[in-house]
Formats: C-alpha cells, sequence, structure tokens
C-alpha cells in the first residue's frame, strides 16, 4: 500500500488502484454518517475533489490521488456509511481507478513514512 498526505491510501491491483482513507482520518472523522461517490466512467485528474464524506464532526472531500478513470465504486458505503469506521483499510474502499501512469503510484509514501508523517 502506499499513502498520500491527504490521508488515503492506495493498493494496485492488477492494472487498477483501489483507493480509500486511512483508519487515522477515519478516526479524525468521527462516526461517517454520508458517502456520495463519483460516477462510473468519470475521468479525474489529480487533485480533483471526487467523494464527499461527511461525519457527525465535519463534512470533508477525497482527491484524485492520480489521473484516470473511475471503473467501480463502492456501493456498499454508500448503503452503509459505518463501514468507513469499522474497516477503512478493508472493505471501505471508495473506489478503483485505472490510471494513466502507473510510476505515479511510486511518489507517494509506504507505511513506515506514512506512521512517521501522522506520528
Amino acid at each position: 500500500m502506499k499513502f498520500t498526505e491527504d490521508h488515503e491510501w492506495l493498493r494496485v491491483e492488477d492494472d487498477l488502484v483501489v483507493v480509500g482513507i486511512t483508519e487515522h482520518a477515519s478516526t479524525q472523522l468521527g462516526d461517517v454518517v454520508f458517502v456520495e461517490l463519483p460516477e462510473v466512467g468519470t475521468k479525474v485528474a489529480a487533485g480533483d475533489e471526487i467523494v464527499v464524506i461527511e461525519s457527525v464532526k465535519a463534512a470533508s472531500d477525497i482527491v484524485a490521488p492520480v489521473d484516470g478513470e473511475i471503473v467501480e465504486v463502492n456501493d456498499a458505503i454508500v448503503d452503509e456509511p459505518g463501514k468507513v469506521n469499522e474497516d477503512p483499510l478493508g472493505a471501505a474502499w471508495f473506489f478503483k481507478l485505472k490510471v494513466e501512469d502507473m510510476d505515479e503510484i511510486d511518489k507517494f509514501m509506504d507505511e513506515d513514512a506514512y506512521k512517521e508523517f501522522v506520528g
């Protein structure tokens, strides 16, 4: 897994990148009560705000970590937003992205660097 400074995690699966938020982010948000995901087929650029997530504490946006196209979204977290708090690094992924340049993933932090970042 790789991690962004925006507290997202990235996991490469074949030619796709699965994106979610870290446990640190889900803890900071508090109880998640609403998730709005992008449409499949949406083309995104790194930095685009593409997910809206609301908790009892705040509303937040999740940005695209790299350029690509949304090929799948996790409707389960729309139906049950609390999953984001229960399993942020697993079942509560947000979307899968077909990435234009997989080498872009290498620029993000590994787990040790991320732990130091949130330290």
